[in-house]
Order: structure tokens, then C-alpha cells, then sequence
């Protein structure tokens, strides 16, 4: 009986310190989530510009003071919504329905590489080629950011040069 004691109290101190460790490394995993959205924010203010409002949701690194100073810093208006708005998350949740039924229900992916690879084709065709019926025309998301940003350049230009 004695022995099973032991063994018991062994196990218990092992979860215990695995849970002390993994409190420990808490803060370190949210901020390398913050530096990695920190960083994919930078690449997207470079590749296609500096949007008028950036909306999230309270998600840690997306209100880090990092995340936040990058688009203070580009002039960007940021809103962020209440916890618990249903509306928060209609389009990504047609998004995830949309890649799970066009996408992912209809392949059978090996492994997370072919999953990834797979998903990336889907991704480009959602945005780049399928028409979506909310944009007028039936759109595609790209054809829709290169009109505004179009739009913006000949409107910066305007303020700038005067015609």
C-alpha cells in the first residue's frame, strides 16, 4: 500500500509540475502569437496598403501593444467588436463553411502538408476566380480590392498634384 501511495504522490507532483510549466510558458506562447500577427499585419500594410479600418475581434495578439502601434502608426482606425455579437463572425463563418463543403469534405489529404497545399489552391480560387453574389457583378474579392485600390491611388493623387 505503501508503494502505490508513493507512486500516487510521484504522479501527482509530475502533473503538477507540468501544469506549473505549462502556466510558465503561457505568456511566452501569446507573445510569439502577437510577433507573428505583428509581423503578418507589417507584410500586408506593404503588400496592398493601408486599409481605412481594421476590425477584430479581443483576441490576445490582435490587442497586443504591438499589433495595435503598427496600425496606429499607419494611420489606421481600429475597431474592435464586443464579446458575444453573433454578427462578429458571420462572414468568416460562411468562409469556413464554404472551404470545409467546396474543399475539404471533397479530398481526402494524406497529411497536414497536402491539407495545406490543398487549402492554398481553394483559397486562391475563392478569392481570385469564384464570383461572390454579395459584390456586385458577381465580383471576386480580388477584383474588389484592386478596384479600391485603384480608387485610392488616383485619389491620393488627385490630393497630391491637384487634378
Amino acid at each position: 500500500m505503501a508503494e502505490l501511495a508513493a507512486k500516487h504522490d510521484v504522479h501527482l507532483n509530475m502533473i503538477a509540475h507540468w501544469k506549473r510549466q505549462a502556466k510558465e510558458s503561457l505568456p511566452d506562447l501569446f507573445s510569439k502569437k502577437a510577433r507573428r500577427s505583428e509581423a503578418e499585419l507589417e507584410e500586408a500594410l506593404g503588400n496592398y496598403g493601408r486599409p481605412e479600418n481594421f476590425n477584430t475581434d479581443q483576441g490576445s495578439q490582435l490587442t497586443s501593444l504591438e499589433f495595435t502601434e503598427v496600425l496606429k502608426e499607419a494611420g489606421v482606425r481600429i475597431s474592435m467588436d464586443d464579446r458575444g455579437r453573433w454578427m462578429d463572425n458571420v462572414f468568416i463563418e460562411r468562409l469556413w463553411r464554404s472551404l470545409k463543403y467546396e474543399c475539404i469534405y471533397l479530398h481526402e489529404f494524406d497529411d497536414g502538408i497536402r491539407a495545406r497545399e490543398g487549402i492554398a489552391v481553394w483559397m486562391r480560387f475563392y478569392n481570385e476566380e469564384r464570383p461572390h453574389s454579395l459584390f456586385e457583378d458577381d465580383r471576386t474579392p480580388m477584383d474588389l480590392t484592386l478596384s479600391l485600390r485603384q480608387r485610392t491611388c488616383r485619389a491620393s493623387e488627385h490630393e497630391r498634384t491637384g487634378r
